[in-house]
């Protein structure tokens, strides 16, 4: 399943890049985009993202970029 969210405050596309990375190195994600440009998180999972996955995802970004909020 593919789902997008919006993304504030990101900063810079290096971290945009980061954040991609690790998020797609998390179980359950199968490929994961993030773009700078556009300010959205694109995901792709075996299903309905759980908030528990969400958790993780949240996690994993506020460790790169602190300040950027993913709009859930």
């Amino acid at each position: 399943m593919k789902k997008t969210f919006e993304l504030e405050n990101l900063d810079c596309a290096n971290c945009a890049a980061k954040m991609e990375a690790a998020v797609r190195k998390l179980d359950g994600i199968q490929s994961a985009s993030v773009s700078f440009l556009t300010q959205k998180m694109t995901l792709e999972t075996d299903a309905e993202p759980t908030e528990e996955l969400m958790k993780k995802v949240v996690k994993v970004c506020r460790r790169i970029e602190p300040d950027c909020k993913i709009k859930l």
